[in-house]
């Protein structure tokens, strides 16, 4: 090492942000390695390096004692004194040992040493820069898709959509540009790995952040997202500003926010819905885009009735209950969708029922009274009438 190899870490330390003393240390540290190695000695060792000139020097270091008990790590104070009288037990011994070709053997150890710091350095800030992108989006290249999984590139870190994480209905095409939700940064031996989504709700929830910016400011509230990935997403929104529209402000000018929103989701439905703290009216926002006659809530059960028009009710269940069952993952509340006509039939129903029942329970009277009248046969009942008749004439 030389004074132009100083000077190289000089321009480490500005270009990579490593300081010099660190990178110095670290060289010292592998030298001491290195001199053990070659040159088979267990002693304790200390290597110095010259800031300015790089000269290197080896020192053999040893505590001085009375009694020497390890000699590889102690000496005797009288063999020390031989050296410098000024020494005293409890004193540390250095005696520079530099080996005569142990400039060669420096050079390739530092040279080893620094690259293996910068290529640390580097993975640090691209971890450090990375992992403050957790919970958020970026926009990230296909590299290539293997076994499901889908391996991206960020600049030079590296990411991945696990399969779990994938949209079944979406094609990945190589060098294809996707937004994608950071769900976590590892540290690996290759470098930082950024675990990504294309499913995630947040997904959703930060595609609007950059499309409306009443969202980025905090006008326009995102309370709720029911999600189900390549297919329709519904959104719950709401302003304390009466004269803020949320939905319209998602939606955009001839709706050119959602369809931007849409685009990078590749044309994933999505319903943007009012958000109310009345469970009844957030419920019936909630099935839109189908119309609500009326709902019925028991709160206890966090359970829902609603009743739609007959011709709505296909549209307020969904294909295969989509609808539905996005609008219950929205609110929180169970929700039984019934036509106008079948309630109206469940209400005429249970008043028959109950006239049935009713009928029945007459008759069980009448039927009950008949038992107890005396007498079972017509002998029996003129004979009753007979005796009513004659109290009649003597009365």
């Amino acid at each position: 090492m030389n004074v132009e190899f100083m000077n190289a870490l000089n321009e480490i330390e500005n270009e990579k942000g490593i300081k010099k003393e660190v990178l110095i240390e670290a060289i010292e540290m592998a030298l001491i390695s290195a001199y053990k190695k070659h040159y088979g000695n267990t002693q304790n060792a200390r290597v110095d390096i010259d800031g300015d000139t790089g000269e290197i020097k080896v020192y053999e270091v040893k505590d001085i004692v009375e009694e020497v008990e390890d000699p590889d790590t102690e000496i005797k104070l009288e063999n020390a004194q031989k050296l410098d009288p000024a020494y005293s037990v409890g004193d540390v011994y250095e005696l520079e040992v530099t080996p005569k070709e142990f400039g060669r053997i420096a050079a390739q150890t530092a040279k080893q040493v620094v690259v293996q710091r910068i290529r640390e350095a580097e993975r640090g800030i691209i971890y450090d820069k990375y992992s403050e992108k957790e919970n958020d989006i970026l926009t990230a290249t296909v590299h290539r898709v293997d076994r499901g999984n889908v391996f991206l590139e960020f600049g030079k870190a590296e990411g991945i959509i696990p399969a779990s994480e994938t949209v079944y209905t979406e094609q990945y095409n190589i060098n294809e540009r996707l937004k994608v939700y950071v769900i976590e940064v590892k540290k690996t031996n290759k470098g930082p790995q950024i675990i990504v989504s294309r499913t995630h709700p947040f997904l959703i929830k930060k595609l609007f952040e950059l499309e409306v910016p009443e969202i980025k400011q905090g006008v326009v509230q995102i309370k709720s997202i029911a999600r189900e990935a390549g297919q329709r997403t519904k959104i719950a929104v709401y302003s304390d500003e009466k004269d803020v529209d949320p939905v319209g402000a998602c939606v955009g000018h001839k709706g050119m926010r959602i369809e931007r929103v849409v685009d990078e989701l590749k044309g994933e439905k999505i319903d943007v819905v009012p958000w109310s703290s009345d469970p009844i009216e957030f419920i019936a926002n909630s099935l839109r885009p189908a119309k609500v006659l009326m709902v019925q809530i028991k709160s206890d059960e966090k359970a829902a009735k609603v009743i739609v028009p007959d011709y709505q009710l296909s549209l307020a269940i969904g294909k295969e209950g989509q609808n539905a069952r996005l609008a219950a993952k929205l609110t929180g509340w169970k929700i039984d969708i019934k036509s106008q006509s079948q309630s109206e039939e469940e209400i005429f129903g249970k008043m028959n029922a109950a006239e049935e029942e009713e009928e029945e329970i007459l008759e069980d009277i009448e039927t009950e009274d008949t038992e107890e009248m005396p007498g079972t046969d017509g002998e029996e009942t003129e004979d009753v009438l007979s005796e009513d008749l004659d109290l009649e004439d003597e009365t």
